[in-house]
């Protein structure tokens, strides 16, 4: 666990359940109309009057989704809203409110929680999201973060999963494969740290990808830019388990199929370079490579044009009729049959 080992340390029980949490929520400030009782009560109360609410949660466990051995509990701290307020951008909603669980073991001290907690509440201000409750209590196997998101919405903008139509285009935000990348980056560093703890890791080369690991952002912007385009999404997804499978939650959902091309997929030059160097072939990270929470969507083909000289766009195939199946067309221009092979979260 990253943590100064000659910074103070101050044990959790020395505060006690409500102290603990009186401590680390004080600073958070409310900035929602909808807020109308915020931490501090039984409940939160929250009023969006005309509007519909989404919500949305999501777990990190230590170990599973995150290693205290290369994560700064900040950047942790930050990563666990930003996961969930992405989640909630893909259904084209504002995210408004959160709230923070957490259970964790007696080897972390207040200072330790104070860093977690201090990058959750610069994720809420950069966000602008209330932090509206939550629960702290023991845990004998870690640290463990629950985050529920919560949104307002007008009822006749909503996107769902199952709204794309055959003949709709394809598209996803950013590029991809980059977390994944990260990822390795930051494993193998581990494993030569393991073997020779003086060893000085050079991460200049990977610096973009390893943020993509640990300072993940959420599209919040491209939700603002679809309604200043006037462009409704007929479907969407956030990806954080891989392109292919995404692309087939939003097959499936919709009952189309679908044609994806290798040649259109958006992939960054620090992920191409780092691919060569680990011999992954990188068409297999933007596929299954996961963690990038950019958004994919789907477009009726009459809102191309809306799009189409956009920098944060790029179409990648289009929808087709449910009975011709889900392909990728490679450069060579043959068909695969996609298959998912991202993170499963069953998976041991």
């Amino acid at each position: 666990m990253i943590e100064d080992k000659n910074q103070q340390r101050t044990p959790l029980n020395s505060l006690g359940e409500f102290g603990l949490i009186d401590h680390l929520t004080s600073q958070f400030k409310v900035s929602h109309k909808s807020t109308i009782k915020s931490i501090g009560d039984d409940a939160a109360v929250l009023e969006f009057k005309d509007k519909q609410v989404v919500v949305s949660t999501d777990f990190l466990v230590e170990g599973v989704h995150f290693d205290l051995s290369y994560v700064p509990l900040k950047h942790l701290g930050y990563k666990a809203v930003v996961v969930n307020l992405s989640d909630v951008y893909a259904m084209n909603a504002q995210a408004t409110q959160i709230t923070v669980s957490i259970a964790v073991s007696n080897r972390f001290s207040l200072e330790a929680l104070e860093a977690l907690y201090e990058g959750i509440q610069t994720a809420a201000k950069i966000y602008n999201v209330d932090v509206v409750g939550g629960d702290t209590t023991t845990s004998t196997s870690g640290l463990l973060i629950s985050v529920t998101a919560i949104g307002e919405i007008e009822k006749d903008n909503v996107v769902y999963r199952s709204g794309a139509n055959s003949n709709d285009l394809l598209v996803v935000t950013g590029d991809l494969g980059g977390a994944y990348m990260g990822l390795q980056v930051l494993e193998r560093e581990k494993q030569v740290f393991l073997v020779n703890p003086n060893s000085q890791p050079d991460m200049e080369p990977y610096t973009y990808i390893i943020e993509r690991q640990l300072k993940p952002e959420a599209r919040k912007d491209i939700i603002k830019l679809f309604k200043d385009l006037k462009v409704k999404p007929t479907s969407m997804i956030d990806i954080s388990d891989g392109l292919s499978s995404e692309v087939m939650h939003l097959c499936k959902q919709s009952n189309v199929g679908c044609d994806l091309y290798e040649n259109k997929l958006p992939l960054d030059p620090q992920v191409i370079s780092t691919c060569e160097e680990f011999n992954i072939d990188s068409t297999t990270v933007a596929l299954n490579g996961g963690e990038d929470y950019e958004l994919l969507f789907t477009i009726a083909q009459e809102d191309f044009p809306k799009i189409k000289a956009n920098p944060n766009f790029t179409v990648i195939g289009h929808m087709t009729n449910a009975n011709s199946g889900m392909y990728l067309v490679t450069r060579a221009e043959t068909k695969i049959p996609i298959k998912a092979q991202g993170w499963n979260p069953l998976n041991d």
